[in-house]
């Protein structure tokens, strides 16, 4: 029974114009406090490194001395290392350092030794233990200098 005569029945409608609006809104708000990086180019000052002299044949004492060569071998103290893992060469500066509390270790690496090598001989310290690290270079008058950290 239909007591409304001559009144229509309308479906509900759904507008979606307040809902466009809001939603540009939150666009714009995202696009203007949006920070861009520039990763297409990057500018990269490196470190520079300033030390004193060291003469070439004397070692400081409580120092461990490791030497890294082009193909990758390690000596510790003049001993060949065999292996190159990262545990391996742990336990070979343990053995090196003995009965010292805290070792200096010095990182004589060739100029074209990889990367890793060096890193793996830096990790190797930081699991037995020993933060204090330093590398040898040459200068141009071609005389071994250690170049301690600031």
């Amino acid at each position: 029974m239909n007591f409304q005569r001559g009144k229509q029945n309308d479906e509900p409608e759904i507008n979606l114009v307040p809902m466009i609006d809001v939603l540009l809104v939150i666009l714009i708000f995202l696009v203007v406090t949006t920070t861009y990086s520039k990763f297409a180019e990057l500018e990269i000052n490196l470190p520079q490194a300033s030390g004193e002299e060291v003469d070439k044949n004397t070692q400081k004492p409580g120092s461990i001395d490791i030497t890294v060569s082009a193909g990758g071998d390690y000596t510790i103290n003049l001993t060949p290392i065999q292996s190159s893992s990262i545990e391996a060469l742990r336990d070979a500066l343990r053995s090196a350092a003995e009965n010292l509390t805290d070792p200096f270790i010095i990182i004589n690496a060739d100029a074209k030794a990889a990367h890793q090598s060096v890193i793996t001989i830096m990790e190797a310290a930081r699991l037995a233990g020993y933060n204090k690290i330093t590398f040898t270079t040459e200068t141009d008058r071609n005389t071994q200098q250690s170049v301690k950290p600031k």
